[in-house]
């Protein structure tokens, strides 16, 4: 398979980008929003929870970025695709410590050639391993990457659930693809999409920091319960979605243990919240978050080297 490095700066997309517009944020579902998950939409009150925190949580996350955006030499002319690094681990906080438990790190070609017409690319610091992305977009070959790494966090919080039953596992972004895992929760940071409105909107400004919003299921593609949770925040005053996350958790949780789920989750995210003067995404990025995202990113070596080796293969 022969490729030419793209020179433009990867960070920026291709220096030809096709047109297609990317997600919305809700991948085209149709969303669907129940409110009685846990108490009547007339109950809807701000929840202080009442679970004690037991100091034992698996944190899962993963980081990506972008080695190389080149074009694949076809019969029908240049195909766009991108070189990326992903890593994914985690980390288990307990008594006070917060010890790294596994990492997957892998390298990945996205491009939207199927099976057969796209090769690995092997350097001397790494082999990228093909991915077939739904079009020539760079979000798409993006997103592509992303199902790759989503994979390797599904495995490591099914390694994490089986290693302690009893324990939260939390993983940053939202729980599709684990939302068969009944122990696992997802911690949403951003927020792209309004699920509230009305009266149950309302409740949202109305949260102390450690207070969280009643449960409620989100319907559509990908069905999972979820709540706004505020975490403290000094400097989120007056701002109405400040220090504010949304978890989720599966819809396996039986209405029995909900609240009990809920709480316990909540207790736990408010309790690892980061401050200010020492992360400048506080209080949503929480601390054993943030210390894993730096050593994934160090663990995917050095960018230079990295480009300067395909840059070697293609001219091979």
């Amino acid at each position: 398979m022969r490729f030419t490095i793209d020179p433009w700066d990867p960070g920026y997309g291709t220096s030809a980008e096709a047109g297609v517009a990317g997600p919305d944020g809700t991948d085209g579902e149709e969303i669907e929003v129940t409110l009685d998950a846990e108490i009547p939409p007339s109950q809807w009150r701000p929840i202080r929870p009442e679970a004690s925190p037991t100091g034992h949580v698996t944190v899962v996350d993963g980081v990506r970025r972008v080695e190389a955006r080149l074009w694949i030499d076809t019969a029908g002319g240049g195909v766009p695709g991108v070189c990326a690094s992903w890593a994914a681990g985690s980390v288990r906080c307990g008594d006070g410590t917060a010890l790294l438990q596994s990492i997957e790190i892998g390298r990945a070609l996205a491009a939207p050639l199927p099976d057969g017409l796209l090769d690995p690319i092997v350097t001397r610091h790494g082999t990228y391993e093909p991915v077939q992305s739904a079009g020539p977009n760079s979000e798409q070959q993006w997103i592509a990457v992303q199902d790759v790494m989503g994979r390797a966090e599904r495995r490591i919080a099914e390694a994490a659930m089986r290693a302690s039953p009893t324990s939260v596992v939390l993983v940053d972004g939202p729980l599709r693809g684990r939302d068969h895992l009944a122990g696992v929760a997802g911690l949403v940071k951003t927020h792209h999409v309004r699920y509230l409105a009305g009266a149950a909107a309302e409740v949202l400004p109305r949260l102390e920091p450690g207070e969280r919003t009643p449960v409620f299921t989100i319907g559509g593609g990908f069905t999972r319960h979820s709540w706004y949770l505020r975490l403290p925040s000094p400097h989120a005053a007056g701002v109405p979605m400040g220090g504010v996350v949304r978890c989720e958790a599966p819809v396996s949780i039986g209405s029995a243990q909900l609240t009990e789920f809920a709480d316990r989750v909540s207790v736990e995210t408010t309790r690892l919240a980061s401050e200010p003067h020492k992360d400048r995404r506080a209080p949503q990025n929480l601390y054993p978050i943030s210390g894993l995202e730096r050593l994934l990113r160090h663990r995917l070596g050095d960018a230079q080297l990295l480009y300067r080796a395909l840059r070697l293969a293609a001219s091979a």
